[in-house]
């Protein structure tokens, strides 16, 4: 028998990131040697530490349900850490657990968003920022970021943008998929924006450690008159290698939170309690871990910056953060899917097409360096040789 689906289904596409992965995965178990550069995925171990911490967790038993809002040891960690490396002073209780960001994104805007109400979102984006308030009947309007203008923000564009529907504002910073992170300057004129129109602030800050070449990271909550209506997101996939831990956290008043957690409690319940102490562990003793993932990182994107601008067909600007490169793959004359597959098929290197950000995405891949320097010297390689056969 078939059953129709909800409506709301219709504004919910099947993930071309996946889609990607998928191909090249079914194109590396028929034998073809497949580079991954597709999934924003480190490929680090997460920390001997953390494991440890998970695994002595279990063996004290500590396999039950703990409180929505997470075990206090977490929340009071992520309170420290976010107050000593954002200059937001947060407690306790302005912290919710969550399973990964993807929960934390979902709750924030199911939390807030009536039908009709607008939320600012950028162009290129991660695309649950598009399809989960267009799954609770708010509308997403996007705000352009551009490569020559180094991913920042328009302000003009973006004040265009306001109406009397518009309740939310969503930043990601650093940037998937760009890479590109908000300058101080970019995040105080957002500011003055959202206080002046009463604006709710979702902004994520997962990629925060990962940032290069001196670059500062800030934190839109530590400027003047923003903690109180910012719901910063963050958690431990990307800067601790554990993406299939599915641990993430917000910060933001308790009054939020207490709305939040109400979304939380009756999809969720709670994080994984050995996880939650596994990630109390990851925020005391391995600054040091990440710090190693993110030199290792500086230096495979250098490489990569170089050496994609070297080739004859294709230029990239010098990302600042994450760790992703926005490939612009204009001047090959096609779309970017098209180029997408085409380097899939004859480079057999996996990329993301642009397309699967948004339109402003269009002309562009996305090539996550998270994988060996290895993998991604021989990957640029093949794909200066495909794109030297394409021009001929």
């Amino acid at each position: 028998m078939e059953y129709k689906t909800a409506k709301r289904m219709e504004s919910l596409p099947f993930s071309e990131i996946r889609a990607v992965m998928e191909k090249a995965t079914k194109m590396q178990q028929a034998g073809e040697n497949v580079i991954h550069l597709e999934i924003g995925r480190p490929d680090f171990d997460t920390p001997e530490k953390i494991k440890e911490a998970a695994y002595e967790s279990l063996k004290a038993g500590h396999v039950f349900y703990t409180s929505n809002y997470g075990i206090p040891a977490l929340r009071k960690e992520i309170a420290k850490w976010e107050t000593e490396h954002h200059g937001v002073q947060y407690d306790a209780d302005e912290v919710l657990v969550t399973v990964g960001v993807g929960e934390a994104t979902y709750a924030s805007m199911a939390a807030f968003l009536e039908d009709g109400d607008e939320v600012l979102v950028p162009n290129p984006v991660w695309l649950n920022y598009i399809h989960v308030p267009s799954s609770l009947g708010a509308v997403p309007v996007t705000y352009n970021l551009k490569e020559e203008n180094n991913y920042q923000i328009d302000m003009e564009e973006l004040a265009s943008k306001i109406t009397d529907r518009t309740k939310m504002i969503v930043i990601v910073n650093p940037s998937n998929p760009t890479g590109g992170v908000l300058s101080r300057e970019t995040l105080e004129k957002l500011s003055q924006l959202a206080i002046k129109n009463d604006l709710l602030v979702v902004a994520d800050e997962i990629y925060s450690q990962l940032v290069y070449d001196d670059t500062k990271h800030v934190s839109i909550a530590s400027l003047p008159g923003m903690k109180e209506r910012t719901i910063t997101l963050g958690g431990f996939s990307k800067a601790y290698s554990m993406t299939g831990w599915r641990l993430g956290y917000m910060c933001a008043p308790r009054g939020i939170i207490a709305a939040c957690v109400r979304v939380h409690q009756y999809t969720i319940t709670c994080a994984s309690s050995f996880v939650q102490e596994a990630a109390v562990n990851a925020l005391r003793d391995c600054a040091d871990d990440v710090e190693a993932m993110r030199q290792e990182y500086q230096r495979r994107k250098d490489y990569a910056v170089k050496a994609l601008n070297e080739i004859d067909g294709i230029s990239c600007n010098d990302p600042q953060g994450a760790f992703y490169i926005f490939v612009n793959v204009k001047s090959l004359g096609m779309s970017s899917m098209e180029v997408a597959e085409y380097f899939l098929e004859e480079a057999k290197v996996a990329m993301v097409p642009g397309s699967a950000f948004g339109s402003e995405g269009e002309g562009y891949l996305r090539l996550s360096y998270a994988c060996s320097y290895e993998d991604l010297q021989e990957a640029i390689r093949r794909i200066k040789d495909a794109v030297e056969k394409l021009k001929k």
